[in-house]
Order: structure tokens, then C-alpha cells, then sequence
């Protein structure tokens, strides 16, 4: 909902709990009143009356007040917009007009022909701002957008503020850490073309000491895949803003022409006063509601051949694999990385999305049928934005890629990366993977990127910086084009685990590959830490072989691994050829087990009671009447009895049964006292259920 002041300068967004006011001055200075608890227009208008602050000589009045500060003029914060034409560089805008569409507001400015649209939305039912910007070139001549940030936030007056962000690499992404901001700018982010293993695009402050349950947090995240950057500057005065967009620095995003436009990605924004567990249930929220599509459908356990086989492929050892997961009572079976060209390693192949015909004679519908026929769903492995030089593709096309004329082209893994910016790049990929699908019954489509930019050169292209960001609209694209071609065909993107996570891809795919790292006790903090931003419903978690053979050699029982990957969207990666007959029976039990619990986790409301620090950790999944905890305890120390956990967002009053054990319990005393887990030793793990009578 959108409310407006009676002179048409100050607008109100207001959320189930929270508002977002801001005004625009005489002067044609945007300002933002408040971000946080539901207010009233009267109030907002109230802040805006408010005599203006004062200030330090050599400061600006406008510094840290902005709600979109521009290059140029008495400002000395990071622009958000900074723009270059033949004559100038900078923007002196003046307002136009707004217009308002339902919970849609648009703000319209322009400047010497260039046309700035700042947009906010508050969708119904949530509390998260949604706010981007258009540029479009009304002049005759060219323009450069140095840097076109979606948005900057601007927090209250605190004492001091806390930041929370998360870090890693590759195998030990979604790592929470929490520093106290310090006066300057922290600034995270990827140039790397992706959105990357080392920082998801999210931050989040408090400045009270907010903990799990309580306390005031503002979080921000973006909704990018391609290179991308967040800052948080502490000012001089002490005030902090947050400011983020595409594109890591500011030597160019790209050029517009006469007539072009250009829209940033969403930069949005949430304030909760339910502490850092209630701000991840608000994000939860507005992710399976606005975000990603069909998330009213439960993800299906899957099957993924890539630990059991490697490029090791035949079509008689998939069936092997098959008639073992179906028995098992996975639902989706997926071929990894190997079915396709002459891939026998990752030298070759990559460009060449045919079956393998040694390996596959008849294409991939006898095996898709079979799978079918098993009760599966039949699902591949590509990476359609990579390519071997070993290859039909790049031997045809050696120009197709992003290289730097006269200089060395880098390969990651043995291969390079093409230029999805090109048009013939483009419409040469649709071709294939639309031809794919056709080809077999394939029902699910897991998406790798397992390497970054290095060479991002475009030959002849007379301002290559755009190929950064067309690069990830040409993605956006091709998942929307084949989305539709193909509407029953589910989409995971993987990029070497962790590598790309954020809004916008998570818009066009169902699911993601939170990490390739699958032990299970080491998935434990990846999850929390995913957790903070993300749902269980996009999280794919795998049970793998033990002891791990990727990483670490950790020897763990399957009700370990199990319990684990059951916090998110369950899937199986081990040899089920080596597993023997009692392990299959266990497995089997703990899939029925999850595909019971799969509503709670994957819909439910998500409460973290025990983070993974060592001991004891645990999570809490509430759906309508029924909860579900996961316990799992690291190690026992000297024999002492296991702290029972005291479980979360219960009614009170009520009473609940113990699905297996029939123990009624009432809903203050689980709060107040807890709930024993029953867990001993080492590596130990337990599924509990709970339904309110």
C-alpha cells in the first residue's frame, strides 16, 4: 500500500508490520524519513517537518540523508549514480512527476536527456522493499552509466551497529560472521561474473544487540548472477548507508544510446523486530511468495549419479543405478556431468550437447523411458555457458568466447568461457537445449557454471563492459525461453556448489546446489548461514558415501548424514552399487521418513534453536499443526547428559503429541523447558515430531 501527502512530496509505503517513508524537498532533494515500524502518513509528515539537523563545517547537509545520492554537487558519499557524457559527468536532476500502481511507487527525474526512474514496491503480505531503478538516453547523443546502483538504504541514528554477512569459498560457502561496523566503508561483492562462492549479496545490521528471537534487524539483499557489489559506509557523523548494484567497481557498466534504456536488478530491503531468526522468516516468506516460481510444489528426493560414476558412464550401469534409488523410494534421477559428446573427462566435450553414441546409441530416451518406468523422474547434468577446446563447438567457433585479442586465453578445468553476450551465442545454445528436451522425456535440468570470468574481452565490440552485464541478462533469457517451451522441466543451478545464489537466479530456477561440499557435519554451518537469507525449499542437500571421499575422509553413520540433508531439499550422491542390503533398508526408512516431515521443512516456518558452534545444534520447521526438530550433537563431553532444546513459535496454551512415541507435552513447557533429544556420543542425530491436538 501506497500513501501520499497531500502536496504530492511525501510517500509512505507500509507493510503487515513495517513502513518506509521518504520526501522529496522544494528543493528537489530526495530524502528518506523512516525505515522500520508501521507509522501513519501523519507521521511520516511529522518527520518531514522536522527542523534540519546540524552540521560540521566542510560536511554536506545532504550525506547520509539521500535516499539516492547522484555524482555531483555538495555530496562526498559513494554515488549510487554516476554517469559520463561527452561534455560532464555527474547528475543534477529535477523531479517530474510519480505515479503509483497499486503497491508500486515510481519517482520520475530527469537531467540534461537523461531519464532516472527510481521504483519501490512492498508486495501484500510482507514486509520487504523492492526497489530498483530505469535509465533510459532521451538525448541524441551517447552516455556512459559509470555505475547504476539499484538502491542505497539509509539506517537510524544508533549508538553503534553490528554487520552481518556472509563469507567462504568453494566447499565452505554461507559462513555467518558478525563484526562490529567500524567508521568507513566494508564493502563485499564478486567481480568474477557470477555471483560467487565468497559472499552472498546480503547484509544485515543490528545495532541493540539483537539475537536470535529479539531485537530490531535491517537486512538488505540483491537479486544479481553477474558481478556485483554491496557497500556499508559508517560516515562521519555515525550515520550508515547501504548501497549496492551490479557491476564491482565504477570503470563502467555500459553504454547507452539514444532511445536505449536500462533497469538495475532489485536491491531489497527488510526490517524486522524479531530478531535475526525473524528476519530469515520474513525473507522465507517472500521467496516462496514472490520469487520462486511453484513454490507451492515439495522438491522431490533425488538420485544424482556424479559421486557414484564420474565420467564414467554406460547406459547398463545408470539402469543398475536406477532400479537401486526407485527401490530406495527416491522420485528424480538425475545423469551428471559424462553422457554427452565425447566427454570422457573434463578436457572435452563441454559445447557438444549431444549424447555421448558410444555410451548412448539410441540417445537418451531408452534410459529416460526405463527411469520413467521405475516411478522416477528422469533429470541431466549441463553447462551450457562453458566450453572445452577440445571440442566440436569451439573448434567451429574459436571467436565465440570472451578472450582479449593478443593475449593468452585462460582455462579453469580446461575450459573457457563463451560469450552469451553475442547473439549467434545465444540462439546456438536455445538450439541445442531446446532440441535436448525435445529429444527425451527429461523432466529436470541441473545448471553447473564451474568457472569465472578471467579474459572478459569482446573483439570488435566498441564498448566491452557491457558484456558483463549482458551476459547475465542472456542467461535470465534463455532460462525464461526454455521455461516456457518446456513448462513441466524443473531447474537447479549448481555453479560448482555455492557459486550462484541470489534473488535473481533463484526467479528462474527451483532449486540450488547450496555447496559441493557434502559432509554432513561441515554442511551444518553452510546451512546455517544459507539459512539466514534462503529457504529449505531451494536448499539441496545430498547423503553421500562414507567415509567422505571428496574432502576430509570423516567416517559418519547414515542417520547422521541423513538427519543433515533432510534440512533441505533431500537428495542421495553415494555408490548405491557398494551399499549393501542393510544400508539400502535404512536409507529406504529415512526417505519415507523425509517424505513425511517434506511439507513442514520445505513449507514451514524455519526457527534455528541451536547453531552448529560444536556440542549440540538443532533446527525447528512449524507448519500449521505440525513441527518437526532436527538434533544433531557433534560430540559428548566427559558423559554429561545432553541439554534438552527448548523449541520455538508454539501455541502456548496447546498441547502437543510426540508422533512417535505418543508423549503429549504442553506448548509452554516445550518453550520454557525444552524437549530431551535422546542423542549420545559422537556424530549422533535425531528427526523428532511433534503435532498440536
Amino acid at each position: 500500500m501506497v500513501d501520499i501527502g497531500k502536496d504530492g512530496r511525501t510517500w509512505l509505503l507500509t507493510g503487515p508490520t513495517s513502513g518506509y517513508a521518504l520526501r522529496l524537498t522544494e528543493r528537489d532533494e530526495l530524502l528518506q524519513l523512516h525505515w522500520g515500524p508501521r507509522v501513519t502518513l501523519a507521521d511520516a509528515e511529522a518527520l518531514a517537518a522536522r527542523p534540519e539537523p546540524q552540521y560540521w563545517p566542510f560536511e554536506s547537509e545532504l550525506d547520509g540523508r539521500e535516499e539516492y545520492p547522484v555524482e555531483g554537487g555538495p555530496r562526498f558519499v559513494r554515488p549510487a549514480l554516476s554517469v559520463r557524457t561527452q561534455e560532464r559527468r555527474g547528475t543534477e536532476w529535477r523531479f517530474e512527476e510519480y505515479e503509483t500502481d497499486g503497491e508500486e511507487l515510481r519517482l520520475r527525474f530527469t537531467d540534461a536527456g537523461l531519464a532516472i526512474t527510481l521504483h519501490y514496491r512492498m508486495r501484500p503480505a510482507t514486509d520487504v522493499v523492492e526497489r530498483w531503478v530505469t535509465l533510459g538516453n532521451q538525448g541524441d547523443r551517447s552516455l556512459e552509466l559509470l555505475r547504476a546502483d539499484s538502491a542505497t538504504w539509509t539506517l537510524p541514528e544508533r549508538d553503534g551497529w553490528r554487520l552481518s554477512q556472509l563469507h567462504g569459498r568453494w566447499a565452505a560457502e554461507s559462513q555467518l560472521v558478525r563484526t562490529d561496523l567500524t567508521y568507513g566503508e566494508k564493502i563485499i561483492g564478486s567481480r568474477r561474473g557470477h555471483t560467487g562462492h565468497q559472499h552472498l549479496p546480503w547484509v544485515a545490521l543490528d545495532a541493540e544487540g539483537a539475537t536470535e528471537e529479539r531485537g530490531e534487524v535491517y537486512g538488505c539483499a540483491l537479486g544479481w548472477s553477474g558481478s556485483w557489489r554491496i557497500s556499508v559506509a559508517q560516515l562521519p557523523d555515525g550515520r550508515v548507508q547501504i548501497t549496492g548494484g551490479a557491476g564491482y567497481d565504477d570503470s563502467g557498466l555500459l553504454r547507452l544510446e539514444p532511445g536505449e534504456s536500462f533497469t538495475t536488478p532489485v536491491f531489497a530491503g527488510l526490517w524486522s523486530d524479531g530478531g535475526f531468526g525473524g528476519a530469515s522468516r520474513a525473507w522465507h516468506a517472500y521467496q516462496r511468495a514472490y520469487v520462486i516460481p511453484g513454490a507451492e510444489q515439495d522438491r522431490p528426493v533425488l538420485f544424482n549419479s556424479w559421486e557414484a560414476t564420474t565420467f564414467d558412464i554406460s547406459e547398463d550401469q545408470q539402469r543398475a543405478l536406477a532400479r537401486r534409488a526407485a527401490a530406495m523410494g527416491v522420485e528424480l534421477f538425475v545423469v551428471d556431468d559424462g553422457w554427452f559428446g565425447t566427454r570422457t573427462s573434463d578436457r572435452s566435450g563441454l559445447g557438444d550437447w549431444t549424447p555421448n553414441p558410444d555410451r548412448f546409441p539410441a540417445g537418451l530416451k531408452p534410459l529416460a523411458d526405463d527411469v520413467h518406468a521405475l516411478g522416477m523422474q528422469f533429470g541431466i547434468w549441463v553447462e551450457p555457458e562453458m566450453v572445452n577446446p577440445d571440442s566440436e563447438l569451439y573448434r567451429a567457433h574459436p571467436d565465440w568466447i570472451q578472450y582479449q585479442p593478443g593475449r593468452k586465453r585462460t582455462e579453469f578445468r580446461n575450459q573457457l568461457v563463451l560469450n552469451l553476450a553475442r547473439d549467434d551465442v545465444q540462439q546456438y545454445l536455445w538450439e541445442q537445449l531446446d532440441n535436448l528436451l525435445s529429444s527425451a522425456p527429461i523432466d529436470y535440468v541441473k545448471w553447473d557454471f564451474n568457472r569465472c570470468f578471467t579474459d572478459a574481452g569482446w573483439p570488435g565490440e566498441a564498448y566491452p563492459q557491457r558484456l558483463w552485464v549482458d551476459h547475465v541478462h542472456a542467461l535470465y533469457a534463455l532460462l525464461d525461453r526454455l521455461r516456457a517451451a518446456h513448462p513441466h522441466v524443473a531447474f537447479e543451478s549448481c555453479s560448482g556448489g555455492g557459486g550462484r545464489i541470489d534473488l535473481g537466479i533463484l526467479g528462474r530456477t527451483d532449486q540450488v546446489w547450496t555447496s559441493d561440499n557434502t559432509d554432513p557435519l561441515d554442511r551444518l554451518s553452510i546451512q546455517h548461514g544459507f539459512s539466514q537469507l534462503h529457504p529449505a525449499r531451494v536448499m539441496a542437500a545430498w547423503v553421500t558415501d562414507s567415509p567422505n571421499t571428496q574432502l576430509n575422509g570423516r567416517v559418519s553413520s547414515l542417520r547422521f548424514r541423513f538427519v543433515s540433508a533432510m534440512a533441505g531439499v533431500l537428495g542421495i550422491g553415494g555408490d548405491l552399487t557398494e551399499w549393501t542390503d542393510e544400508e539400502l533398508a535404512e536409507a529406504h526408512e529415512w526417505v519415507t521418513l523425509y517424505k513425511e516431515i517434506r511439507p513442514v521443512v520445505q513449507r514451514g516456518d524455519l526457527y534455528r534453536l541451536r547453531a552448529p558452534e560444536g556440542g549440540l545444534s538443532a533446527v525447528q520447521y512449524t507448519y500449521g499443526d505440525e513441527t518437526v526438530v532436527l538434533a544433531w550433537l557433534q560430540a559428548q563431553r566427559f558423559g554429561e547428559p545432553v541439554a534438552p532444546v527448548r523449541l520455538r513459535g508454539l501455541d502456548r496454551g496447546a498441547a502437543y503429541r510426540n508422533v512417535e512415541t505418543g508423549e503429549v507435552h504442553r506448548g509452554a513447557v516445550l518453550e520454557h523447558h525444552g524437549l530431551h533429544t535422546g542423542l549420545r556420543g559422537d556424530l549422533d542425530a535425531t528427526v523428532l515430531r511433534l503435532r498440536r491436538i
